[in-house]
């Protein structure tokens, strides 16, 4: 069972989910998988029991129906006995590192009986490399204990665990998408997938980054499932293609790193100045939240005030050193009514690296730090059309045109952004009958109001400049009612109603896009 906005050319679950519940206006899958369901039965069977006294009766009820399977059968006997030597062969020091390599390996395994990788083995993230010999293991134990037949028996505790958490998954995504201000579209060749699995302990998360894939494996207590990893992870879901966009700006803050060599968190933090910017972010955002009910305008108790505060003071003190400015930030950009995505390069830019420098340098930090909860397997791609974008913001407009033109030749590249890019390298080349055939695609394609906005000021600016008021005017006010509110915009639009457009001198800047 699943709600999303699914991209093309994915199937709704690699590992055999039900069929999908579709609810369009969310931006991430909830399932289940039989893949997933067998290998937690597997350890299951063979003495893993963290959390299980608190966790869903089902999980018992799977125990049972798998001791049972052992004890009527000796060739489940011997199925489980080869199994289990190979988990206590492969149990790490910290308990939870011996679920994750498991997790990580079942993350990238096709459907049952045969199990097979869906990826190439050299691709495989390491901990998962070092427990693939548990695949052919996998399938005799799977053939032999009939776990299809348990895991079918079971489907209807499956269904209503994962209906009952639609609700609450929707209105988590509405609350963000709500306060960041974030548009429907934009999500195209990315995925978030959150696989529910009772069979697990409630106690651990499994969250992973594969290149542009975010996956998660939640297991629910008695009480249900915890919300906060999943907005964590929908939190970086968001922002990391931002920072990627903005690379050149962010690694301006790299001084900074100096400063965090003896904070307690996680080592690629230390080392990789995108990854702290933005897991601060995500701290001041998640610590902005404390208190915050959808749709209400009341202000936080001093409590809740207090718990906000105590939450950056935490995140600063494990070495996320930017979560106070990005609070104080987020504090403003919640009375203005620009959107994340126009908001996010004034936030880097507005950020004095001598000052948090100096605040960084007055933190205590703890002795340990709780774990990430958000791990890649491998630096996250960047996709072309953010690459075409950098390399027009740098002025290289013929290799921004090359990498557009590419992105159009993939499925999971958004086509409006790639077309708008080719328009605006077109405009910088001067090359007005190529930038007005290209704005015209992007208007036939476009759903994001800002590319369909700016689409029109464009073509609107063209028309003025070829002495064609009345078809200038038509776009201009069509910018407006594309449904762009942001101020830049509006502005635009305006100006382009009140007089005519006339080629801005060396000394304005630039137009936003």
């Amino acid at each position: 069972m699943l709600w999303s906005q699914q991209p093309q050319g994915r199937s709704s679950s690699k590992a055999g989910g039900y069929a999908p519940l579709e609810a369009p206006e969310s931006k991430i899958t909830f399932d289940s998988s039989e893949t997933l369901f067998s290998i937690f039965s597997a350890l299951n069977a063979c003495g893993y029991d963290a959390d299980l006294a608190s966790s869903q009766p089902v999980r018992q009820q799977i125990r049972t129906a798998l001791a049972k399977a052992a004890a009527n059968a000796e060739d489940v006997r011997s199925a489980q006995t080869r199994l289990c030597a190979f988990y206590r062969d492969h149990q790490q020091p910290e308990p939870g590192r011996t679920l994750a390599q498991y997790v990580s390996l079942g993350l990238y395994l096709g459907e049952p009986s045969k199990f097979a990788l869906t990826i190439p083995e050299s691709d495989l993230p390491p901990d998962a490399a070092y427990v693939q010999g548990f695949i052919p293991i996998l399938r005799s134990y799977y053939l032999a204990a009939g776990l299809h037949d348990i895991w079918q028996q079971h489907r209807p505790e499956y269904e209503a665990m994962l209906a009952g958490f639609h609700q609450p998954v929707s209105q988590m995504i509405s609350q963000v998408d709500f306060y960041l201000r974030m548009p429907v579209s934009g999500y195209l060749g990315r995925r978030m997938e959150v696989f529910a699995e009772p069979m697990g302990p409630s106690s651990q998360v499994n969250a992973r980054q594969y290149g542009s894939d975010y996956l998660l494996v939640l297991s629910p207590n008695q009480q249900g499932f915890k919300l906060d990893p999943i907005r964590h992870l929908y939190l970086h879901f968001i922002l990391d293609p931002l920072a990627t966009k903005h690379y050149n700006q962010i690694k301006q803050l790299e001084p900074i790193l100096g400063d965090v060599q003896n904070a307690p968190m996680e080592q690629s933090f230390k080392y990789d100045i995108s990854l702290l910017v933005t897991e601060s972010l995500v701290r001041a955002i998640e610590a902005r939240f404390i208190g915050l009910r959808p749709g209400s305008t009341k202000s936080p108790s001093k409590q809740e005030e207090s718990l906000r505060e105590a939450a950056v003071t935490d995140a600063m003190s494990e070495g996320y050193v930017l979560t106070q400015y990005f609070y104080e930030t987020l504090k403003a950009f919640e009375k203005e009514p620009t959107g994340l995505k126009d908001s996010y390069g004034n936030w880097l830019y507005n950020l004095s690296l001598s000052r948090e420098q100096k605040r960084a340098r007055e933190i205590v930090f703890k002795d340990r730090a709780a774990p990430e909860l958000v791990h890649a397997s491998k630096p996250m791609q960047v996709g072309l059309v953010d690459a075409a974008e950098s390399k027009l913001s740098s002025g290289d407009v013929a290799s921004a045109e090359e990498l557009a033109k590419a992105a159009l030749q993939r499925n999971n590249e958004d086509p409006a952004r790639a077309m708008f890019l080719l328009a605006r390298a077109a405009t910088a080349r001067n090359d007005r009958a190529a930038a007005r055939s290209y704005f015209e695609e992007t208007l036939k394609i476009a759903l994001e109001p800002r590319l369909v906005a700016w689409s029109h000021i464009y073509l609107g600016r063209m028309l003025d400049l070829q002495q064609e008021r009345e078809a200038a005017l038509s776009h201009y006010k069509a910018a407006l009612a594309s449904g762009d509110t942001t101020p830049d915009t509006k502005s635009a639009a305006e100006r382009g109603l009140a007089q005519a457009y006339a080629p801005p001198s060396a000394s304005r800047s630039a137009e936003p896009h």
